[in-house]
């Protein structure tokens, strides 16, 4: 069992998953680039995702799809002036915000954000982990291969899960060296950033061995390619391979799944944790 603070909430990881909302004011997001950019839409999006059984709802102002051009922080900022102030007072869940940018954190954690999402485990920016440790933020770490750009050419691990747990490990000490407290990080394993479909089909097996990080697992397959390579089906059309991989993920150790349809998979989460709880 988690408690996580977040914000002005505070959350029960353990007696049920926690749904994480996405809110992408991206133009070339892989699945919603471009719907979300007008403020009125996003925030009435937001909403409804609030209303839908959302915990958190994760802001994103950069595209980290696999072969994404990098935008400068001074552009997500400008994304997320006009929704993340607003979203923060008229929502009553707690509001993260998907950055690996020191600059763009800081920023957000001032206007209002309660928790930061960093892809690359504070990899990318040498600040990043001081600028969390100011603000006593929970902070999702997750495991990527190289940068979104080139991270699917040809990624090659010499024990994928083992990989994974050493680069998180490390994560946490880069945290944790920077001053963050134990009970802020949370792991993610990172399907599809620098993976091939069988190592995300691996990570989903094995997910509980990310136990051994002893911090709540968050695990964010929703709509991803590798699903659409399984059914052979675009984007839009990979809501029930989203469900199946969502409630795999709980049943193997996932505390928090990340996703695009909050109401269909909180349904599936109360499934899966109602099974979850029977066996335990």
């Amino acid at each position: 069992m988690f408690t996580l603070q977040c914000g002005r909430f505070e959350l029960e990881l353990g007696k049920r998953t926690c749904i994480i909302g996405i809110l992408n004011l991206t133009p070339d997001s892989f699945y919603d680039g471009g719907k979300f950019i007008s403020p009125a839409d996003a925030i009435r999006h937001a909403e409804k995702m609030a209303e839908d059984g959302a915990d958190i709802i994760d802001i994103g102002a950069e595209s980290s799809r696999p072969g994404s051009d990098p935008v400068s922080s001074d552009e997500e900022i400008e994304r997320l002036k006009a929704i993340l102030p607003i979203l923060c007072r008229r929502v009553g869940i707690s509001i993260s915000v998907d950055t690996y940018k020191s600059s763009v954190a800081r920023w957000a954690l001032d206007n209002g954000a309660a928790m930061i999402n960093d892809i690359s485990g504070f990899r990318l920016d040498p600040d990043m982990a001081k600028a969390v440790s100011i603000y006593e933020a929970p902070v999702v770490l997750m495991h990527t291969y190289g940068r979104p750009k080139t991270m699917q050419d040809n990624p090659q691990y010499k024990s994928l899960l083992d990989d994974i747990i050493a680069y998180l490990k490390d994560s946490i000490k880069i945290g944790l060296d920077a001053g963050i407290g134990m009970d802020r990080f949370i792991v993610d394993p990172g399907i599809g950033f620098g993976k091939t479909l069988p190592h995300n089909l691996e990570i989903l097996s094995g997910l509980s061995r990310l136990k051994e990080i002893g911090r709540p697992i968050l695990i964010g397959p929703s709509r991803k390619s590798f699903i659409g390579k399984i059914l052979n089906l675009p984007a839009e059309e990979r809501l029930e391979g989203t469900a199946a991989a969502v409630a795999i993920a709980i049943l193997n150790g996932a505390n928090i799944v990340r996703v695009h349809d909050v109401k269909e998979m909180a349904r599936v989460a109360k499934i899966a944790d109602a099974v979850k709880t029977q066996n335990h």
